[in-house]
Formats: structure tokens, C-alpha cells, sequence
């Protein structure tokens, strides 16, 4: 069995963990307040940024297959 999941799908699964992850992070973060969540917020800002950039990278992934096509 097969999943029927392309490559569209990953880019855009990632575009919604990296608004998540980012949004969470900075809700989190101590600038913004007194929270009292046990979330160690450094690494989930990094997780943040990871998954922004694997983002990315199939955005330009996409770009060069149109470019050369």
C-alpha cells in the first residue's frame, strides 16, 4: 500500500509545522511575558527554523523543476 502523497504535500505539511512551531516559540518566549510552561523554548525555535528551511528548500526545489521545464 501506497500513500498517495506528493510532493506538494510535504511543502505544504512543513509551511504549517514552521507557522506552528515559530508562532509557539514566540508565545513562549521570555520576552513576551510570565509563562509558566516546562518547554525548553531554544530548542523548539531551532525545530522552528528547521522545518522553515526544509520549507524553503522545497520551494526552490519547485522553482528550478519550473525553471527547467
Amino acid at each position: 500500500m501506497t500513500l498517495p502523497i506528493g510532493f506538494w504535500d510535504i511543502s505544504l505539511l512543513m509551511a504549517l509545522i514552521a507557522i506552528i512551531l515559530l508562532a509557539t516559540s514566540e508565545i513562549l518566549s521570555p520576552h513576551y511575558g510570565k509563562v509558566n510552561i516546562l518547554i525548553n523554548w531554544k530548542r523548539l525555535r531551532n525545530a522552528a527554523l528547521a522545518a522553515s528551511i526544509i520549507f524553503l528548500i522545497t520551494v526552490a526545489i519547485r522553482i528550478i523543476n519550473m525553471l527547467l521545464t
